[in-house]
Order: C-alpha cells, then sequence, then structure tokens
C-alpha cells in the first residue's frame, strides 16, 4: 500500500470513529472539541498504522527465560518456586492456569521433563495422610478393623428401624 492511500484510509478511519462517537447519545461535546477530537484519532490511526510492521514485542517469544533455574525450583520440600514469576508455591496448577497454561504446556515451555512435579513433596505426603486418614482409598466395604487384621468374617450389622420398648420387669 502506497503512503497516499494509507493516508486517505488513515483519515477516512479516523472520520469513521469520530462520526461513531459523537453518535453515541452519551456522549456531550461541543463543536469546539469535535476538530480537535478527529486530530487524535487521525494520530492515533496513524500510529497504529505505521507499526503495522511486526515489532518484536507483538510477536508472541518462542524462547521464554525462567525466572530461575531448575534446580533451584525444586531446592524446597515444602514449595515449588515457578518459573514464570520465581514465587513459591505448593501446587503450580491454579498459578499455571492463571497464565492460560497446563501442566504439559509448562512443562514444553521450559524444556521440562515429563515427571517435573506439580505439587510440593511435603504438600503431597500431608495430603495423602489426610486422605488415608479419613478412609479414602480403600475399597468398597472394606472396614479399618478388616483392613488392618486382614479377617475375611463380615462383622454383624445392627438391627435397622426403630427399636421395640422394652419389656416390663414384672412379667
Amino acid at each position: 500500500m502506497t503512503d497516499d492511500a494509507a493516508g486517505n484510509n488513515a483519515v477516512e478511519l479516523a472520520t469513521e470513529l469520530t462520526i461513531a462517537w459523537l453518535s453515541n447519545p452519551n456522549t456531550r461535546a461541543a463543536s469546539e472539541d469535535v476538530p480537535a477530537f478527529l486530530r487524535t484519532m487521525h494520530d492515533a490511526v496513524a500510529n497504529l498504522s505505521d507499526s503495522g510492521v511486526a515489532t518484536p514485542a507483538d510477536e508472541p517469544q518462542s524462547d521464554y527465560t525462567p525466572a530461575v533455574s531448575v534446580r533451584k525450583s525444586l531446592a524446597s520440600k515444602d514449595h515449588l518456586i515457578s518459573l514464570i514469576d520465581g514465587k513459591p508455591y505448593k501446587t503450580l496448577r491454579r498459578h499455571l492456569a492463571g497464565h492460560g497454561l497446563t501442566p504439559d504446556d509448562y512443562r514444553q515451555r521450559y524444556g521440562l521433563k515429563p515427571d517435573y512435579p506439580m505439587v510440593a513433596e511435603n504438600y503431597s505426603a500431608a495430603r495423602r495422610d489426610m486422605a488415608k486418614k479419613i478412609g479414602l482409598g480403600r475399597k468398597p466395604g472394606a472396614r479399618r478393623g478388616e483392613a488392618a487384621e486382614g479377617e475375611g468374617a463380615p462383622a454383624e450389622k445392627a438391627p435397622r428401624g426403630r427399636r421395640k420398648a422394652a419389656a416390663p420387669a414384672d412379667a
């Protein structure tokens, strides 16, 4: 596109934007303000059209530099340090989701191994202990006593329903 065509296009676009701004019923503008607004719009459109050449800021980065080294990110058992911002987290999943990444995307972006953890070691152990304590992970129907002692005979079930009234002691 030539400079004249780009200039005409910028003027037309700035004019259309100004007309749209003035046609908004909520816009209250004096007639003296219109030329200044048109000039501002023309300058903005011209700057946008001049920056039509791709700049390094517009291109997505293909090579991401980690905030810390991989070794340092795994240095503590209490937390993982994010390679994105260098802050400690017990689990990285929510942090990654906030940046629009999945764990696989994160590993690929920084060249990490597929077994790179997403949860701190101590946090994972605490969650595992809590789950075992409340009985998660057992097979259905298994009871704590049977699992620990290995007994095969099921315990007697308590009768269901309402209890009958006790018989009088005089009889």
